[in-house]
This record gives C-alpha cells, sequence and structure tokens, in this order.
C-alpha cells in the first residue's frame, strides 16, 4: 500500500477518520483492479506521450447516419479518417444523462442507450487513445443517489449538501448567474441544496467518505472498459466550505493528489487531466509540488489569446504569456485547445489582455454571429464566456474558402506547436462554422458549436477537395502527420518564446538531441518580416517542412505572407 494514500486520506478526513476511511477506499480499489487488464501498449516514463499524440474532442453522438447507432458512426469516422493523424479521441460525456447536453449524468456505468454501448466504447478504445469525462462535481437530480437522498435512505443522506437559505453564501465563487442553492422536497421536509452549476445538476459532498470512495471506483471503472485518460471536470468547486470561496479549497487539491497517487500505485498507464478554467496563475496549480496531481492541464489562456493576435493582428500578449509558462519534464505537460464544446473563456484572460481588449474581443465575436455567456460576482455579473464557433471568430464570414481556410490553419498551427498535447475540437478539425439555429433550438448559447452532423455528408464533403470542409481538413492532417514525425514536438521537449515584434510569433521547439524546428507564424494581413533572433541558433540553410520548401532569408530576417505559417528546419536535418 502506497503511503501516500494514507497520508492524503489522512489529510482529508482527519486522523481519527483517515485509517477507517482509507481501509474502505483500498477495499474497493483491490476489488475493481481484479477486473482491470493493461493495455498492450502504455506509453513510457511518468508521462506515458510523445510527439505522435493529439486528441479529437467530440460527442458520442456526434454524427448521425440512419439505420446505426451514432458511436458506430463515430467509430466508423474515426477509424476511416484519422489514422496516421491523431492518436487519441476524447468522448465527451456518452453516459445517461438529463440535461447540459451530458453533464448531467444519471448513471455513471452506462453508455446512452440511444448512442450505443460499451462495445463501440471500448472498440474506439482498441484503436485510439480513450479519453472521458469523470464529472464528480455533481450528478443529475434523476440518479440513484440524489433520489436516495430525496427518500431520506441514510445510504444518501449526507451525498449532498443542505444549506440553511438564510445562510450569508457570499464568499462563494461563483461560476454562472444562478442560485447556489436549489429547493427540493425531500421525505424529511423541503432541502436547499448545493447546485453550482444548475438546478439539474447537485453537487456531490466529497466530505462524506462514501462519495469518495463510490468515485474512485467509478473512476477505475472507466479504466476497466479502457479508458486511459480522465478529464476531472470541473475539478476546482470540489471541495465546499462555508466561510471559504469553495473553488481550490487545499482538499480538492488533495483529492487530486490521491486519484494520482493511485494512478501512480495501479493504473500508472493511466493520466489524469483537470479542467480548470480560471485564471492561468491559477490554473497551473494544478500541477502541484511538480508531479504529484495532474499529469496535464488545459491551457484555458491559449483560445482568447490567439483569438486577440488575429483581431488585433498583434501577438505581443501571446508572447508574453507564452514566454512566461513553467518548462515541461516529462512527468506533467500541457493540454492545449483553441475551441471545445463550450466557448472561448473570457476569464483566463483576465490580468492579461487590458479591459478594453477583452471589450474587443466582445465586440468582434457579436459582429461576427457570436453571444457571450455572465457570471455573477458581487458586484453584478460579468462575461465569462464567448460563445462562437473558433472558425467564425478567428476568420470571419468570408466568401473565400482558401483564404478562411489559410486564416483559420495559422491560428491552429499555434495550438500544434506549443509545448504539451493537442486537443481538437472535431468543428474544428472539419471546419464547422456557427449553428445559429441551435441557439434558437435549445436557448443556450454553447449550442451554437455543437451541431451534430449527418455522417454521409460530411464524407461527402471531405471527399471534395474545393469545399471548405476538405480544405481545412486536409491542411490540418498535413500539419498534424508532419508534427508527428518530429521530437521536436515531444510533451517533454523544450521550448523557446523567441524574439519578434507586432503580428510574428516565433517559437523555438526542441534540442540538439531531439532535432529543433522554428516555427512562426504571421497572425496579420499584411506581409511582415521577422529579424532572426540570434537565441535561435538558426543558421545555414532552412527548410520548410510544411511546404518541402527552401526558405530564403535576407539580411538576416525571413519574409513571412498573410497569415503563413513556416515550421523550419536546418536543410541537414530534414
Amino acid at each position: 500500500m502506497s503511503q501516500s494514500i494514507r497520508e492524503l486520506v489522512g489529510f482529508i478526513y482527519g486522523p481519527e477518520k483517515g485509517d477507517s476511511v482509507c481501509t474502505a477506499l483500498l477495499d474497493r480499489v483491490e476489488k475493481r483492479l481484479a477486473m482491470i487488464s493493461p493495455p498492450p501498449v502504455r506509453g513510457e516514463g511518468r508521462l506515458p506521450l510523445d510527439e505522435s499524440d493529439s486528441f479529437m474532442i467530440t460527442y458520442g453522438d456526434q454524427f448521425r447516419q440512419k439505420g446505426r447507432l451514432p458511436l458506430e458512426c463515430l467509430e466508423n469516422f474515426a477509424k476511416e479518417k484519422l489514422p496516421g493523424f491523431l492518436s487519441g479521441i476524447h468522448i465527451l460525456p456518452f453516459f445517461p444523462y438529463t440535461s447540459d447536453d451530458g453533464f448531467s449524468i444519471s448513471d455513471y456505468t452506462k453508455v446512452h442507450p440511444d448512442w450505443g454501448s460499451w462495445e463501440q466504447v471500448s472498440g474506439i478504445g482498441s484503436s485510439f487513445k480513450l479519453m472521458s469525462d469523470l464529472v464528480l462535481n455533481h450528478c443529475s437530480v434523476s440518479h440513484r443517489w440524489f433520489k436516495g437522498f430525496l427518500e431520506d435512505d441514510p445510504r444518501y443522506r449526507d451525498f449532498f449538501i443542505s444549506v440553511d437559505p438564510d445562510t450569508d453564501l457570499s464568499m462563494i465563487v461563483r461560476p454562472r448567474a444562478l442560485p447556489l442553492l436549489t429547493p427540493f422536497e425531500t421525505a424529511a421536509g423541503t432541502k436547499h441544496v448545493w447546485t453550482t452549476f444548475s438546478a439539474d445538476q447537485v453537487d456531490l459532498n466529497f466530505a462524506c467518505p462514501d462519495v469518495l470512495v463510490e468515485m474512485i471506483d467509478v473512476f477505475l471503472f472507466h479504466v476497466q472498459m479502457g479508458v486511459q485518460v480522465i478529464r476531472l471536470d470541473a475539478i476546482a468547486y470540489l471541495w465546499k466550505e462555508i466561510g471559504h470561496p469553495s473553488i481550490h479549497h487545499p482538499k480538492t487539491h488533495a483529492v487530486v493528489r490521491l486519484f494520482r497517487a493511485i494512478v501512480e500505485e495501479y493504473v500508472p498507464w493511466v493520466i489524469i487531466l483537470t479542467e480548470t478554467n480560471v485564471p492561468h496563475r491559477e490554473n497551473i496549480s494544478y500541477f502541484g509540488s511538480g508531479d504529484d496531481e495532474s499529469h496535464m492541464i488545459y491551457q484555458f489562456s491559449l483560445p482568447p489569446l490567439t483569438l486577440d493576435a488575429f483581431l488585433r493582428e498583434d501577438a505581443g500578449h501571446l508572447r508574453d504569456w507564452a514566454a512566461s509558462l513553467p518548462p515541461v519534464d516529462g512527468k506533467t505537460t500541457y493540454f492545449n485547445f483553441l475551441a471545445s464544446h463550450d466557448g472561448v473563456g473570457v476569464t483566463p484572460a483576465y490580468g492579461i489582455l487590458r479591459d478594453e481588449e477583452i471589450s474587443g474581443l466582445i465586440r468582434s465575436v457579436e459582429e461576427r454571429g457570436g453571444l457571450v455567456s455572465y457570471k455573477a460576482v458581487k458586484d453584478g455579473k460579468v462575461p465569462y464566456e464567448l460563445n462562437i464557433n473558433y472558425r467564425n471568430a478567428v476568420a470571419g464570414d468570408q466568401k473565400e474558402p482558401r483564404k478562411i481556410a489559410a486564416k483559420f490553419l495559422a491560428a491552429q498551427s499555434l495550438l500544434l506547436a506549443m509545448p504539451g498535447v493537442p486537443g481538437i475540437y472535431v468543428h474544428s478539425l472539419i471546419g464547422s462554422g456557427n449553428w445559429t439555429e441551435g441557439v434558437r433550438q435549445t436557448g443556450m448559447n454553447r449550442s451554437i458549436n455543437r451541431q451534430k452532423l449527418q455522417l454521409d455528408e460530411v464524407l461527402a464533403e471531405l471527399s471534395d477537395s474545393s469545399s471548405l470542409r476538405s480544405l481545412i481538413f486536409t491542411g490540418y492532417t498535413r500539419m498534424l502527420k508532419i508534427r508527428s514525425e518530429r521530437q521536436a514536438f515531444h510533451p517533454a521537449s523544450p521550448f523557446t518564446v523567441l524574439k519578434a515584434e507586432g503580428p510574428v510569433f516565433a517559437l523555438l521547439r526542441g534540442d540538439t538531441e531531439r532535432g529543433m524546428v522554428l516555427c512562426l507564424v504571421n497572425t496579420g494581413s499584411r506581409k511582415a518580416r521577422w529579424e532572426i533572433d540570434p537565441a535561435a541558433g538558426f543558421s545555414g540553410e532552412l527548410i520548410d517542412c510544411l511546404a518541402g520548401q527552401r526558405c530564403k532569408g535576407a539580411s538576416g530576417s525571413i519574409s513571412l505572407e498573410p497569415f503563413q505559417v513556416l515550421w523550419l528546419e536546418h536543410l541537414n536535418q530534414a
């Protein structure tokens, strides 16, 4: 038994309770481990990922086809279009649910019956590294645990948090402009239950040890079913304490360390990814003390800063932020993304972009058909998310497909070049745009980037070389293929943000051992020059590995066309 597990449980529940809780927890772990088989390919090192790893993020019912289950359609698309380009697939919650497009789960152990079964999920996992969500902050009001709570079943009486509605909760950090407490009629009378995200998403009470034991068992069940990357959804809000803001609580961090300790001890091929849509300094705290919390954290600042660079045609804030990132070390790394099933977070840009620049982002998004979501704060409400398809956000509604594709792919190249592992939302990969009709249908801002598609229509468009979908998909997969062949893009590979001006972003990846790639992007609509930074260490003849062409520098500078991307290597290295 790992001593760290006992210490962590003791910290969370106190020395008196800690031993008995730890015994119950490890008993459940041992029973589940008897049913778990390691995958045939497990990766190497403390972080079992390399330059070939990138993930597509998608809903389980993303693709539809008459007479077939959605998960069968997803498996069909993945196995036909993605081998050689992406190694992993993040299937957003594919469990039975009642709201929030899957994030209000009513059963953690079953697959949504309208989508398919574990057979299809495990089938995808047999060809790709499978990532899934552990939605452990809350569950649906239809979950059997909450039904038991409503019935005043003593087994579930403490699974949820009841609060006197007259309690001062003004210190609690809120992610939504919604009531924190929701009244429910129970067998023991009316109770006001903690609901951070919505009235249908009741927060679990991790101060009750049985909740932790159940969720650890759910986690290991998902590993048993082939999941290799576990995304801890909304983890920052896990531990609640009146009088504390109840975000980033020390015991929340302890729970993440406990998951990591269990992984290290029993299932070392599994990767922990924390989802914390918060300002950058708070986000990186989930690495813990070097390597004792999450393996990967989301780069939540990357989407708004990349968008800012392309809208203002000035990469200054992106350069400064990227230069401030702690180095990667082979034990932890970043999960880079630009688009997701949610929107572009505004909060991670606070303290980096000026107020007028954030206002400019909002204006541009609204001009391009997007929407803005707000959250409650003490003085009212503030914008926390821009709801728009990322292609529309970056490239607008130009009529020329090649220009749209070039500008959009320039932004996506930043995602692929940055240190870490890329996470690519399916609608970015296949070049989708705003789905405004979805917002009208659901009344939810986030629906603008959640359109479900007919598989036959998508495949037909991808087969048409002149279509926007094909231009984006072909360009994207080419970058992914080239990236996967160069150790300079390994998650543990060093990086240096180089000196540049205006619209140019310059990043050096790699070292003499892994090889080096100089990544240049012009985020502007005019030609630009990059004055070669001596720190790049690049001299002699260079070749652009994306285009397969030699790069011509002049007088110590390199010329970049509007929205051009260059990945440069020494000619003899290539």
